[in-house]
Parts: structure tokens; sequence; C-alpha cells
């Protein structure tokens, strides 16, 4: 009876280092954020300009720390106002012109701090309906830094867990493992108590 208790115990050892291996290896993924998806696509070729561009990450945003930036041939700048945010989303409003490639360029914090840089880059195939001569009013407005950052689209949510967009798996696996250990350590004690 004794040998099998011991089987049992060695057995329950390796199927818990094996998920501490697992936990230990998937945190430095987890803590990094990066780019999923975005509209337009990456190399997209649009023959109509779009109103915004859509990016969306593995986590959420953070306000204060995310950056993005527009510009268009000949390096004009094309954000026509201040990115909005909707947890792991950020839609920018542009202002496209001439034909050419347009280059959306972002910077997100991970979870562990490190800032993720990237870009996104589509090209318009047919120039952007001139709009109407700018006041003076609306030139400096377009002067204004293309990095500036607005409050998220929904404030109540920025109380929540502000890293909490790709991390829901982690209780999962933590309680998985206390289950295992609970269920060995009850086992064990039946298996003791039938030898004595």
């Amino acid at each position: 009876m004794g040998g099998g208790v011991m089987r049992f115990s060695r057995l329950l050892l390796a199927v818990i280092m094996g998920a501490l291996t697992v936990l230990v290896a998937a945190a430095p993924a987890a803590a990094h954020n990066s780019l999923t998806s975005s509209d337009p696509k990456n190399g997209a070729r649009l023959d109509r300009a779009p109103s915004e561009v859509r990016l969306t990450f593995l986590s959420r945003l953070d306000p204060a720390t995310t950056k993005v930036t527009v510009t268009g041939p000949d390096n004009v700048p094309a954000l026509a106002g201040a990115p909005r945010f909707d947890r792991a989303r950020v839609a920018v409003p542009v202002k496209a012109g001439a034909a050419g490639l347009y280059i959306v360029a972002y910077e997100v914090a991970s979870g562990d701090g490190h800032p993720v840089t990237g870009e996104v880059r589509f090209t318009l195939t047919v120039a952007a309906t001139p709009a109407a001569s700018p006041t003076p009013s609306a030139s400096a407005a377009q002067a204004t830094p293309s990095t500036a950052v607005a409050p998220s689209l929904t404030p109540a949510a920025e109380d929540e867990d502000a890293r909490g967009g790709g991390a829901t798996w982690w209780p999962w696996i933590v309680g998985g493992g206390l289950l295992l250990l609970a269920l060995g350590g009850f086992v064990l004690a039946r298996r003791r108590r039938a030898a004595s």
C-alpha cells in the first residue's frame, strides 16, 4: 500500500510542477500587448478615403499612455481629431487628402510597463475630395500635435481593472491547481487511514 501512495505522490507532484511551468512560461506573453486587427487592414488599397482608422489590441488600452499618429504622402499629418477608446479598441478620425501611402503609427503600454510600437499602412489610390479652404482657426487646430489623447468612450468602465483585457484565464488555472492540491491531499489522507 505504501508503494501506491508513493507513486500517487510522485504523479501529483509532476502534475503540479507541470502546471507551474505553464504559468511561468505564459506570464511574459500575457504581459505584452499587441495589435490583433485593424480597419483598414495593413497593406489595404482603397479607392475611397476612410473617415477613421480602428485598431484592436490584445489587452485593454490606457488612454493616458496610448499614442496614435496618422501621416499621409510627403509626411503630411492626417489625424483629424483625438482618439476614442473602448477597452482594447481605439478609433482615430482621419482627414485624407492626396492619393498615396498613409501610415498609422501607434505606441501602447504592456502589462509589464514596456511600450509596444508598430504601424499599419494603407494606400489611397484616389485623392480625397478637397474640402473648403480652412479658416485660420481650423489651420491652428490642424497644427495641434497628432498624439493627443482623449478620454475613454466609456468612462465608467475605466474604474475596472485597467489590465483585465487579456488575463481572464489566470483565475481558472490557479483555481485548477488549488483544486488538484486539495484533491491530492484528500486522497493521500484516505489512503493513510486505510493503510493503518
